[in-house]
């Protein structure tokens, strides 16, 4: 955030805190004086998640100017996670996964999911975990 300030990089500025924001708010909600460093990435994540989602509603509302914005945004943010994972890595812990819990079928998705989401927290997004779970528990 400094360095933000010292550059006059308004843009910047602003999504740090406004994520610092998110964090001081989640530890309110916490009850706690600090957040973990798991509970700032999952807030983190929470952030980059909305403003992807946030994304894909303004381009296909043909808002380029506001999609432009959060592009940047997401720019911003995106260094502070940790390196994400490749689809393929993340398929080989499902594959791992599932053969570790002995899941058969559809039915064992949830267990599956359990195990599989504190390995990949913060290194990818569940929705790329879920679809790829379901493809092998068919």
């Amino acid at each position: 955030m400094k360095q933000a300030m010292r550059a006059k990089d308004k843009e910047r500025l602003s999504v740090i805190r406004m994520v610092k924001a998110s964090i001081q708010n989640e530890a309110i909600k916490l009850g706690v004086d600090t957040l973990s460093e798991e509970d700032e990435l999952t807030v983190l994540s929470r952030e980059i998640k909305q403003r992807n989602d946030s994304l894909a509603e303004f381009k296909k509302a043909g808002r380029d100017d506001l999609a432009e914005k959060l592009d940047s945004e997401i720019g911003i943010l995106q260094p502070y996670l940790p390196a994400q994972l490749s689809e393929a890595e993340v398929e080989e812990i499902v594959l791992a996964t599932i053969e570790q819990v002995q899941a058969t079928s559809k039915k064992d998705f949830g267990k599956v999911m359990q195990e599989v989401m504190p390995k990949v927290k913060g290194k990818t997004d569940g929705a790329v975990v879920q679809q790829l779970v379901q493809k092998h528990l068919n």
